[in-house]
């Protein structure tokens, strides 16, 4: 069998346990699979991380339930526990250095950064892995207690980048170069770039790389200020709606029961979850008013529409949301501009935009 076949075929094996919630069977299938001679880095990147992608997009598409898809992460974080065991203390290359790897302030989805520290232990680095969501004094505090040759910072989500660019400014600030990877920060690393990082990775492997290479250290200065590297955000539009946040959920949710009817008979848990999908439309709105990019906005769009027809819910209560967010940011040209391109988004997808909104379950 070849290697690409071994590891399709460990795939289709790992993701029988996790799904079936078997740690055993899970920690069992990679046990083999490096007894028979996949090494530890291809089981975590070829098998262990295609697996943890695949719970995402079942759970996105309606096929697994949220706990379902919480006890198959739970799984597959021990069988990334059981690849480090199986593999510490044997003979490796030589030690290279001090790093630390954490997620963004507020950012739950740690395990994007759980693989990376695992493949930098195996290339010889000393890792301090932080985990999801390290408040950024408390990261900087670390830094100034182990002086690390690098940060590697972790973002999933792109309403997170505004406190990436916090973490990232004051890591500088202390003499420690930032490292920045996860889908947060762009397809291209584009918003990495734009918040300043040192450098960027598509992922693990490209992490440990740009380490092999050498990151210089910045010379430790006063933190930048966050319009030195976007001077956009002197028009204060990002500022103000971050600031109106709750006001501007709160009339969204009673405009809409005013234009459509079928809201004002939603139950307490539909009225509950119809305001999450307000504010998250006003997190990513913020967020593409932070760096100034409207795809940013648009792709979000796109993905909650996905997710909400997935689950039966027709999606045009998007729409609806963002025509009556446009009525409250009349004089917020940029915001109108994003909401403009975000409605675009919607129409330039398929599925149905028309119907009136649905109730949610």
């Amino acid at each position: 069998m070849s290697r690409v076949a071994r590891a399709a075929a460990q795939r289709a094996r790992l993701w029988e346990a996790v799904v079936a919630g078997d740690e055993y069977a899970g920690v069992a299938a990679v046990e083999e699979a490096l007894a028979a001679g996949m090494d530890a880095e291809t089981a975590l990147l070829d098998v262990i991380a295609p697996v943890q992608e695949k719970i995402g997009e079942e759970w996105a598409a309606d096929r697994i339930g949220v706990a379902v898809e919480h006890a198959a992460t739970a799984v597959n974080e021990r069988v990334v526990a059981a690849v480090a065991r199986m593999t510490a203390g044997g003979d490796g290359p030589a030690p290279r250095g001090r790093v630390t790897v954490g997620c963004v302030d507020g950012e739950w989805h740690a395990f994007p950064a759980r693989l990376v520290a695992e493949v930098l232990r195996l290339r010889g680095w000393q890792v301090d892995y932080l985990g999801a969501q390290t408040p950024t004094p408390h990261l900087i505090a670390h830094l100034h207690h182990t002086d690390p040759r690098a940060m590697l910072l972790s973002g999933s989500l792109p309403a997170r980048l505004p406190a990436a660019h916090t973490a990232i400014t004051a890591c500088q600030a202390v003499g420690v170069p930032v490292l920045a990877g996860g889908r947060a920060f762009g397809r291209d690393g584009e918003y990495a770039r734009a918040l300043g990082a040192d450098a960027w990775a598509p992922d693990a492997r490209g992490a440990a790389d740009v380490l092999a290479r050498g990151l210089p250290r910045p010379a430790p200065a006063a933190a930048r200020q966050v319009v030195d590297d976007l001077p956009h955000l002197a028009d204060q539009e990002y500022t103000l709606v971050v600031h109106s946040r709750g006001r501007l959920v709160k009339q969204t949710l009673a405009d809409l029961e005013d234009r459509f009817h079928a809201v004002r008979s939603y139950t307490d848990v539909q009225r509950e979850r119809t305001a999450e999908d307000v504010a998250h439309i006003v997190d990513f709105l913020a967020c593409a008013l932070y760096v100034d990019d409207a795809e940013v906005f648009a792709t979000f769009l796109a993905w909650t529409a996905g997710i909400l027809e997935a689950r039966g819910v027709p999606a045009r209560s998007l729409r609806a949301g963002l025509d009556l967010l446009a009525a409250q940011l009349r004089d917020f040209p940029r915001a109108l501009r994003l909401l403009d391109e975000g409605n675009r988004a919607l129409d330039a997808r398929p599925g149905d935009l028309t119907a009136r909104p649905g109730t949610r379950a």
